[in-house]
């Protein structure tokens, strides 16, 4: 009873517009923590809120809990053509995330969406579901083995090593998008700023959004300010989509520096609703890369933490 109350406390926060963002999210995060049935319900009821943002992390969060539950709501709102696509692509993804095959002929349907994002996104965790088949992902704990990189994954990573190899494969768009993918989050795990340039590179490439958000994600994992220019760039460029520029800004919060904040503070009016509220959450995961004691944070163990994957116990 004592842990319901919790669940019911900390959902309200996250349910309640009135609560800054920041608060809502890490509200959001420590659900995610908390875990189990009554968590899967107070953020499976947030999908009706006005903020993109908020209901792409709700998404992401089901999907990082790998519980069954989550999967009818995630497949309502990835059926939802009301819903903004990058809110869709992130319920396709965490479906292929928690990896039950039950899923499949519901992707296949999406993988075929007149939206590119969720399309694409769909195709990608088909790739992961017949990867999990095989020998190698048989054996997968869905925890990047070596790394400090804790999250599941849309791809594992490649078995290639060298960032020069991995950079070509990275921007080679006659590949299949989950082949890149792979390349990608080995340059993560390389964890280097070779391989942090390596990966800025798939900010040029031309194809869909998808993947040029997904290089923002990985980057804000990394965390490293060898790309500050690449990231403040992505996010200062009015025609790029608000899904890559928003993870750009995300980045730019888990690096924390000077020149990353000065950034995120010229775009808090950004004209674009999902970029000036991920500059607001950088901002706030800034604010506690750069201190000691003003958060008390979750020690969940499953995740590094990066601007938008906050995970804090509220203090109400």
């Amino acid at each position: 009873m004592v842990r319901d109350s919790k669940v019911e406390a900390i959902g309200g926060v996250l349910g309640d517009p009135n609560r800054p963002l920041k608060e809502r999210f890490r509200a959001l995060f420590t659900l995610k923590g908390l875990g189990g049935e009554r968590a899967i319900e107070a953020i499976s009821q947030c999908f009706n809120d006005p903020s993109a943002l908020l209901k792409h992390e709700l998404a992401y969060c089901l999907g990082q809990m790998k519980d069954v539950r989550a999967i009818p709501k995630l497949i309502e709102v990835l059926g939802d053509s009301k819903q903004e696509p990058m809110v869709r692509h992130e319920a396709g993804e965490a479906l292929g995330a928690i990896g039950d095959p039950m899923v499949e002929d519901v992707l296949r349907k999406y993988s075929k969406d007149p939206c590119i994002d969720v399309a694409e996104t769909c195709q990608l965790a088909l790739s992961r579901l017949e990867w999990l088949q095989t020998s190698s992902g048989r054996q997968e704990t869905d925890k990047s083995s070596g790394t400090e990189f804790l999250s599941v994954d849309p791809a594992p990573p490649h078995q290639e090593t060298d960032v020069a190899k991995l950079k070509t494969i990275l921007v080679d768009e006659t590949l299949p998008l989950f082949d890149r993918y792979r390349a990608m989050f080995s340059l993560r795990n390389i964890n280097t700023d070779e391989s942090a340039r390596a990966l800025a590179a798939g900010f040029s490439c031309p194809g869909g959004a998808l993947f040029r958000h997904e290089v923002g994600y990985v980057l804000g994992q990394m965390g490293n300010s060898a790309v500050v220019e690449e990231l403040a760039a992505v996010v200062c460029d009015k025609n790029e989509s608000g899904m890559v520029r928003h993870e750009a800004a995300e980045a730019l919060g888990s690096i924390a520096s000077p020149q990353a904040e000065k950034v995120l503070q010229e775009h808090l009016k950004d004209q674009v609703r999902v970029v000036r509220e991920s500059c607001e959450v950088a901002l706030d995961m800034s604010e506690y890369e750069n201190s000691t004691d003003q958060f008390q944070f979750v020690d969940l163990g499953q995740e590094k933490k990066t601007s938008s994957r906050v995970e804090t116990l509220v203090q109400s």
